[in-house]
């Protein structure tokens, strides 16, 4: 069976940045930033964005483009048949079923939530609103419809189904949010949520950089889909033609720049209704904003807007999730788009059903595990392309993407090798440390850190020292058969 490919380059872009927006950016983004110091959050996952995110998105574009598979068929066929390095592939599958699992119970809030703007159904008390359809029968009825509505996306196709629903949504999304933001600038008290969000308090990252550390790199795996193999997934698609670090640039760049914009609602609205972000959590842009909402003249119109801006936004990445299993089956078992995305409906139903039932459960994927599993899938992926790919990712790194891009191959190579697994090996033990409830200070995590990375680097340059030895030696790229 052929594989599908994108129609545009336009239209990869777009469904990248659709994928790596989501509801990362306008729902989790905003209550992690409240958890952890508002501005201090910010600029900590700024930088990992752009240091840490970006080299590590043009790793799975990397991988994604050269195998032409969806992640499990990629690390065994880019790794000459390895028993050993699929189960990485395997871990990308499990993460996103937990993703979906949770992610489309939010996805469900946020249809309930735009009847409910039309009704004024939270009108009363949006608090008591919350507590009602959260968790139980009605979070359930809701997030089977939004899955519903992900499955026929992703089941008419790359092209006729992702991309030109991406098309549609992202531009849809960027409006209603700048519209939103300009409505929010003018309203009174707007400045301390600006102030609030933009302020940096050295003394505050420090103090608490064990806690923000972890949380904003998994934020930015969880934004940029680096985590789950979504980009491996979508990069599998895509033609040499494309300009690898411009497209991935590109796709970063946007997904902050929206990200950004998404702060520049929620603060303002949550300080001009409630006088402050409170301590965060899930419910956050459900219950703070609903309530300034309900209070307004024509409170029910704007409330529709929002959540439907959250809606599309959780609806682009559902289907760059769901397009990760699918993939794989078709291409492992030649079975039909339709037929596998429905099967796959049903079982993340099932799962979705533990998280739409159970609120505690729910919390606990939403955020630690969710952050461990997609850091620990990042630094897979990026051991990947530096010691077992080298050669070949400098190779595809530079296809298409002109002379500049031989000085930067290096740099990104060196950092995606070692730099940045030792980096997120840190964070993840900090939270592996933080969900067992032990605590230690900052020399014993860094120095056990190295010792787990020099003997890691040196497992794979045993396995792999020709790689190493001979990084100008490039192997011929494996064809689609």
């Amino acid at each position: 069976m052929a594989r599908d490919t994108w129609a545009t380059r336009i239209g990869f872009i777009l469904a990248a940045v659709g994928s790596a927006v989501g509801l990362g950016n306008i729902w989790r983004f905003p209550w992690l930033t409240a958890a952890n110091g508002g501005g201090a959050f910010l600029i900590v996952y700024l930088v990992v964005i752009f240091v840490v995110g970006v080299p590590g998105l043009l790793a799975a574009l990397v991988i994604g483009r050269r195998a032409n598979r969806n992640p499990i068929d990629a690390f065994r066929t880019l790794s000459n048949g390895s028993r050993a390095w699929p189960l990485l592939g395997v871990l990308f599958l499990v993460t996103t079923v937990v993703l979906l699992s949770f992610y489309s119970v939010v996805g469900g809030w946020t249809l309930n939530y735009i009847v409910a703007s039309f009704t004024g159904a939270y009108g009363g008390d949006p608090g008591t609103y919350y507590e009602a359809i959260n968790f139980g029968t009605t979070a359930l009825l809701y997030q089977a419809l939004f899955l519903l509505l992900t499955a026929i996306i992703v089941g008419l196709g790359v092209r006729r189904g992702i991309e030109m629903g991406t098309k549609v949504m992202m531009p849809a999304l960027i409006v209603l949010l700048v519209a939103i933001s300009i409505w929010a600038a003018i309203q009174p008290g707007a400045i301390e949520g600006y102030v609030y969000y933009f302020t940096f308090d050295p003394a505050t990252v420090v103090a608490n950089l064990p806690s923000i550390l972890p949380a904003a790199v998994g934020q930015a795996a969880f934004t940029l889909s680096v985590g789950n193999g979504a980009m491996i997934t979508y990069a599998s698609y895509i033609g040499e033609d494309h300009s690898l670090p411009v497209d991935g640039s590109a796709i970063a760049v946007l997904n902050t720049l929206i990200g950004v914009l998404a702060g520049l609602v929620v603060f303002p609205l949550l300080f001009v209704f409630t006088g402050g972000p409170g301590s965060g959590g899930p419910g956050t842009v459900f219950v703070s904003l609903a309530a300034g909402f309900a209070a307004l003249p024509y409170g029910n119109l704007l409330g529709v807007a929002f959540y439907a801006v959250i809606a599309l936004a959780a609806l682009s990445s559902s289907i760059s999730m769901l397009e990760i299993p699918v993939s794989y089956l078709i291409d492992e078992y030649d079975v039909g788009r339709r037929t596998v995305t429905f099967g796959l409906l049903v079982l993340v139903l099932v799962t979705g059903a533990t998280n739409s039932l159970n609120g505690e459960l729910f919390t606990f994927a939403s955020g630690p595990l969710v952050s461990m599993l997609m850091t620990a899938g990042f630094i897979g992926l990026l051991l990947f392309a530096g010691w077992v790919l080298r050669s070949e990712a400098i190779a595809e790194f530079t296809l298409g993407a002109g002379p500049v891009a031989d000085v930067v191959a290096k740099l990104w190579l060196a950092l995606v090798s070692v730099a940045l697994p030792l980096f997120l090996g840190y964070s993840l033990l900090q939270s592996i440390l933080g969900v067992v409830g032990v605590s230690v200070g900052w020399t014993v995590t860094i120095s056990v850190t190295l010792v787990l990375g020099i003997l890691c680097f040196g497992f794979l340059y045993r396995q792999h020292p020709d790689t190493v030895l001979n990084p100008t030696s490039t192997p011929e790229k494996p064809n689609d058969d």
